[in-house]
């Protein structure tokens, strides 16, 4: 019989300890089993290393190591690097697989076209690791470059299986993000280093649960701003005729960022980013007060009235189901 592949599970973590022992279960309950699960603990000052030492002692696969606290690129580079494996995926602490992910990954992974990178859709999941939303693959394979400098479609930091020659030849992910103070789109410039250099592949459904936290990095707007317009000097650097594209698809993110902030009536968080803008991209700024901002107000306050009716509804109906647990949602 043919050995199954070996493939090594990254899993940066910092003061994850409310979520990362759901991570590390739903990892372990992979139905490929041959793994190497690497946690890279980066400088945490909870209970986490305890945690996966106690996993460890159970499941001979999982494995800690430490590192002085130098941000979630630094982490991951050190995971690869260390990986046995030539196949590589990557899973935040407070996000959680299908059981079935790698397994399905593994083989678009090694069909003909042997793609260097596979992707698929995601689950958006609570504090509680309930369903919200499915936001599935948009199936996009092959050179896909053009597309993903327009939208990051894969979505999160815990949907790839990567082979290594791959992050070899990006050199992994960029630490320089963090040390700007402008961390968050680690992932975004990886993928679009690794397009330079690969085809994807992506496969169909929603493998992984993307949490979404009050103080997940990506709610930091202004933040995130900084680290889209580094990606964009960066590709855009090397590859001036996708100029337009990389400009086009920050004009979308921001305008995203600046609707999500509004509905979320972060008015303080809203105007900082607004005056980020200003300084950085002021025909952005001017299309986002003139005529993005107006027109999210009033689909906010028509979404604010369309629910409280309907809650009012609910409220004299039947009570709801109760929520769907991510895990669950698989069965």
């Amino acid at each position: 019989m043919t050995q199954a592949p070996l493939v090594s599970v990254v899993i940066p973590n910092y003061n994850g300890s409310p979520t990362l022992d759901e991570t590390l279960r739903s990892v372990r309950a992979q139905s490929h089993e041959a793994l190497e699960i690497l946690v890279v603990d980066d400088g945490s000052t909870d209970e986490s290393a305890a945690l996966v030492e106690r996993h460890a002692v159970q499941d001979p696969r999982v494995r800690l190591i430490r590192q002085a606290n130098a941000g979630v690129a630094a982490a991951r580079n050190t995971g690869w690097r260390e990986a046995r494996s030539d196949f590589i995926a990557f899973v935040d602490s407070d996000d959680l697989w299908t059981t079935d992910k790698i397994a399905l990954q593994l083989e678009r992974m090694l069909a003909e076209d042997e793609p260097g990178l596979v992707y698929p859709g995601y689950t958006m999941i609570d504090t509680d690791s309930n369903v919200l939303f499915p936001v599935p693959s948009p199936g996009h394979e092959g050179w896909v470059l053009d597309k993903l400098i327009r939208k990051n479609f894969i979505g999160n930091g815990s949907a790839v299986l990567v082979r290594r020659w791959v992050l070899e030849r990006t050199n992994g992910f960029e630490s320089a993000l963090h040390r700007a103070g402008a961390q968050g789109c680690e992932d975004m410039l990886f993928y679009c280093r690794a397009a330079e250099h690969c085809q994807f592949g992506a496969v169909p459904g929603c493998l992984v649960g993307y949490r979404v936290l009050p103080d997940n990095m990506s709610s930091d707007g202004r933040r995130m701003l900084e680290s889209w317009l580094m990606v964009l000097e960066e590709i855009g650097s090397r590859n001036p005729d996708k100029r337009q594209g990389l400009e086009e698809g920050f004009r979308d993110f921001a305008v995203w960022t600046a609707n999500r902030t509004l509905s979320q009536r972060q008015w303080r968080i809203l105007r900082r980013l607004v005056f980020h803008l200003v300084r950085r991209r002021p025909a952005i700024a001017i299309r986002l007060i003139m005529l993005e901002l107006p027109k999210a107000t009033l689909a906010s306050a028509w979404r604010w009235v369309r629910d409280g009716i309907r809650d009012r509804g609910r409220r004299m109906a039947a009570p709801p189901p109760p929520r769907l647990h991510f895990l669950e949602s698989v069965d």
